[in-house]
Formats: C-alpha cells, structure tokens, sequence
C-alpha cells in the first residue's frame, strides 16, 4: 500500500492506477472514497474484499455529469429537472438501470446509484479517464467512513487486502457520506 500526498504526481500516479485495475483511496467532496474503474470487475471484486462488504450490497458509482446519467439510467423529466438542482454535490441517486454496452460491476440488476461529485480531484480523473469510477466510503464495512486521514489509513493497516494507492489529502472538512435517494426509482413514468 502506497501513501502519496497530493500533487500533480500523485494524480497522475492515480489514473495510472485507475486505468490498470488497481484500487486506491482518494478523497472526495465528502469522505475519504475507494476509487476503481467501475467497468473493471476484478478491480470492483477487490474493493468489496478491501471493504469487507458483502457482495450482495451495490457500490455507488460516481459520474461526470446528468449526460453520463442519461447514458447509464432511465431518467423522466421530472427526474432530469431534480438532478439537475442537486448535481454536482453530495446526493447519490438510485434509478432504474438502462440495458447499455457500459459494463459496470458491483451494482444492483434492476437499479443503479449514481452521483456526481463537486470535488476537483474527482473532476481531474473524468478529464483523464472517460468512464465511470466507483464512489464507496473507504472504510471496512460496519466501521465509520472517515474524513481524517489518520483512521483511514488505521483501518486498512495490517489488512490482508488493501488498497494499492491512499491519496492524503490530510483532515478533510468535517461531512457525512453522501446522502442516498431512492425516492426517484418510485417517481418513474
């Protein structure tokens, strides 16, 4: 497990890591996140044994913005219209997956959580990698997701799975995770 601080190396070292398959951790507009390609099964089969997470719960997918959305989810206007009031920022949203040649792993069959972040890390990964990363806490699973940098890198110490890159960006600004809306999939015409 690799510990890098941000710099113009350490992003650059990311997508290299991201476009290879390989996990890292990274901070987001919210808490400290475990970033994959999502369309890379073996990668997303990592995060779920890094997390400890049962397999049977969808990851998030974090995308670049409502287009990506539209390509990946079936969205009505009404939809559209409440995406476009709380995209970029910290809402994730459950849709009703559209049949698509992008693969992603780790998501639900019928539905897909989707949420654009406002985070300019995240924002220089899109720029450098055209596809969908995962977007899930970096935390073991039934531990506290983090925005200090200190207990993320205590959970994942002497784990037998890690992630291959931790990306500090130090103390994040005291948040939440994201907040989940499912209410969207019940709304569908």
């Amino acid at each position: 497990m690799e510990i890098l601080k941000v710099d113009s190396e350490a992003i650059q070292k990311s997508v290299d890591y991201i476009k290879k398959g390989k996990v890292i951790v990274c901070p987001t507009d919210t808490i400290y996140g475990l970033i994959c390609d999502a369309g890379n099964k073996k990668a997303v089969q990592r995060i779920f044994k890094i997390k400890k997470r049962p397999r049977k719960k969808p990851i998030p997918i974090f995308i670049k913005n409502l287009e990506w959305a539209r390509n990946i989810a079936k969205i009505n206007k009404k939809q559209e219209k409440f995406l476009e009031s709380i995209w970029p920022g910290k809402v994730t949203v459950v849709l009703k997956k559209k049949k698509t040649r992008t693969k992603m792993y780790g998501i639900d069959k019928e539905t897909v959580a989707l949420r654009v972040p406002r985070y300019y890390l995240i924002n220089i990964f899109f720029r450098k990698i055209n596809f969908p990363i995962t977007g899930t806490s970096a935390n073991i699973a039934g531990k506290p997701a983090s925005t200090k940098i200190k207990e993320v890198l205590k959970q994942f110490e002497n784990q037998k799975n890690q992630p291959d890159l931790i990306i500090n960006a130090g103390n994040l600004i005291t948040s939440k995770p994201s907040t989940v809306d499912a209410t969207l999939r019940l709304h569908r015409r």
